[in-house]
C-alpha cells in the first residue's frame, strides 16, 4: 500500500556536512549506506565461491534482502546481522544447491536479471518472478545468449519477459557474439558466471556497450574474488576464463548513486558543502563521475582516493548543460531534476535504457518536472530540459510510480525551494530505506568556530 505524502521542507541555511568512513565508529552522522550494485553482486561471487566470506558495509534494503532471501531459497547458507551490516556467505564453488525453487524477486533488476545466470549452473528447476512491473521489464537479451550457451529457459507468460522456468542442467560455456543490449545488466550476469562454466566465456561486443562503467565495476569485482579475467572493452571484447571464486573478505563502497542527492544539494544551496568519505577516485562505481557533471554546472568538486567533495561558494545558479550520460544512467536522474534549478536548458543525452528501469523514467521524467513547471521534451533517447523562466518551480506533488530514484531526485528540488511534496515516499525502502532521514543531516545548524 502507498505511503503518506511527504512534503519536503526547504534548507533555510548553507550546510557543511562529511558522511563518514564505512568503518567509522557509531555515533553522530552515519555513513552513506553501501552500494546496491556492489553488495547484490557480492553476495552472488560470495556463494558462488569456494570457501566462506565476509562482507561489511553491506546494503540492507528491499532489493538486497530479495537477493539474500533468493540465495538462501536456492540452498546458500548466509548469516546476516544488520546492526553491523554484515554478510557471511558459505559458498558452494560454482554449484547450486537446491534442486528445486521458487524466486520470489520483487521489482529488483539486479537480483532477476543475475540469478537468471546463476541458475543455469544448477541441476534442476528454477522459477523465477517478480511484480507485475518486472512483468514489463524485457530479459530476451540475456536468455538468448544463455539458450545459445546451451541452457533451457521457459517463459511462463509473455515471450521475452519474465515470469521464467530454468530447466538446468549446467552451462559449458563458450564464445557469444552480442549487439548492443537494453541494460548492461544481462552482460554482468553472464560474466558472473563465466568463471564456473568448464569453457570459461568470451563475449564479442557488436557495438557500444550501454552504461560501460557498471561492467568494469563487474569486471573488477569478479578478478577480486579470484577469477581470472581478460578485457579491452575499447575493442570490445571480454574474456572469463575457467577458475572459480575464491572466499573474500570484501568491504562495500557507500552507493554513488544514493550520495548523488546530498552532493546535488550541496550544489543546490548556496556556500553549502558535502563530503563523503570512502567514496573517491579508486571507486568501482561509475556514478563517481556525477561530481564532474556537477563541476561542469558550475559546482566546485574535488575527489582522491579515499573521499569526494561538492562544494557551492556563491550564491548564482547552476548553468545547464548538454551531456552524454549513458554511463551514469541513475546519477543522470539527479541531474535531470537538478536541470530545473539551473539557469539556461539541459540536454541529457542516450538515456533511452530509463525506459526499461523500474519505471518508464523517460516518460515520468517528463510529466514530473512538467507539473514543477519546466519544459520537457524527449527526442529519441535524449531529454531536455528548461527551466521555468522566473526560476521558481509551481509547487506540486509528485508521483513517485513505485520508482526509488524518482523519489530522491524530486526530493532535492524541495531541499532548494518550497512547493515539492512527495507521494509514497516509503518507495525509496528498495535502495535506501533512511533516505529522508539522511536529510535531516543536512538541516542541522552549521557549528561556530571555537
Amino acid at each position: 500500500m502507498p505511503s503518506n505524502p511527504l512534503t519536503i521542507q526547504p534548507i533555510e541555511h548553507p550546510f557543511d556536512v562529511t558522511f563518514p568512513d564505512v568503518n567509522a565508529p557509531g555515533g553522530g552522522i552515519p555513513p552513506i549506506p553501501g552500494s546496491k550494485s556492489l553488495t547484490n553482486r557480492a553476495l552472488l561471487l560470495a556463494a558462488l565461491a569456494d570457501g566462506k566470506s565476509t562482507l561489511t558495509g553491506v546494503l540492507f534494503s528491499d532489493d538486497t534482502r530479495v537477493m539474500m532471501d533468493a540465495l538462501e531459497a536456492l540452498g546458500f547458507k548466509i548469516t546476516r546481522n544488520e546492526d553491523t551490516h554484515t554478510v557471511t556467505v558459505h559458498g558452494q564453488a560454482g554449484k547450486i544447491p537446491n534442486k528445486k525453487a521458487t524466486l520470489h524477486l520483487g521489482n529488483a533488476g539486479t537480483a532477476m536479471r543475475f540469478l537468471t545466470a546463476a541458475c543455469c549452473l544448477g541441476h534442476g528447476e528454477y522459477v523465477l518472478d517478480g511484480i507485475p512491473r518486472m512483468h514489463q521489464r524485457p530479459i530476451a537479451e540475456l536468455v538468448e545468449p544463455l539458450q545459445q550457451l546451451g541452457a533451457k529457459i521457459e517463459y511462463l507468460s509473455n515471450d521475452g519477459f519474465p515470469p521464467l522456468r530454468i530447466h538446468a542442467c549446467g552451462l559449458a560455456g563458450g564464445e557469444l557474439k552480442m549487439e548492443p543490449t537494453l541494460s548492461s545488466q544481462f552482460i554482468s550476469a553472464l560474466l558472473q558466471i563465466g568463471p564456473c562454466l568448464e569453457q570459461g566465456l568470451t563475449i564479442d561486443f557488436k557495438g557500444p556497450l550501454t552504461s560501460e562503467p557498471y561492467v568494469r565495476m563487474t569486471l573488477k569485482l569478479i578478478s577480486m574474488f579470484g577469477a581470472d579475467t581478460h578485457d579491452n572493452l575499447e575493442m570490445n571484447q571480454a574474456v572469463v576464463n575457467t577458475s572459480g571464486y575464491t572466499g573474500l573478505d570484501y568491504t562495500i563502497e557507500p552507493d554513488a548513486s544514493n550520495a548523488s542527492y546530498f552532493l546535488a544539494a550541496a550544489s543546490a544551496i548556496p556556500n553549502s558543502r558535502c563530503n563523503i568519505k570512502s567514496l573517491g577516485s579508486q571507486s568501482l562505481q561509475g556514478d563517481i563521475a556525477f561530481g564532474g557533471v556537477l563541476n561542469e554546472m558550475g559546482a566546485a568538486f574535488e575527489v582522491n582516493r579515499s573521499d569526494v567533495c561538492v562544494s557551492s561558494t556563491t550564491s548564482s545558479r547552476l548553468r545547464g548543460v548538454t551531456l552524454d550520460l549513458n554511463h551514469i544512467p541513475d546519477a543522470a536522474m539527479t541531474i535531470a531534476t537538478l536541470a530545473i534549478l539551473a539557469q539556461g536548458p539541459t540536454t541529457i543525452r542516450n538515456v533511452g535504457n530509463w525506459r526499461v528501469k523500474e519505471t518508464d523514467r523517460m516518460a515520468a521524467m517528463q510529466t514530473e518536472l512538467t507539473k514543477l513547471g519546466a519544459t520537457v521534451t524527449v527526442n529519441g533517447d535524449d531529454i531536455t530540459i528548461t527551466p521555468p523562466p522566473n526560476g521558481k518551480i509551481t509547487p506540486a506533488a509528485i508521483d513517485t510510480y513505485d520508482d526509488h530514484r524518482m523519489a530522491m531526485a524530486f526530493a532535492v528540488i524541495g531541499l532548494a525551494q518550497p512547493g515539492v511534496t512527495i507521494n509514497d515516499p516509503d518507495c525509496v525502502n528498495k535502495t535506501f530505506p533512511d533516505f529522508f532521514k539522511y536529510l535531516g543531516y543536512l538541516r542541522q545548524p552549521p557549528v561556530s568556530p571555537g
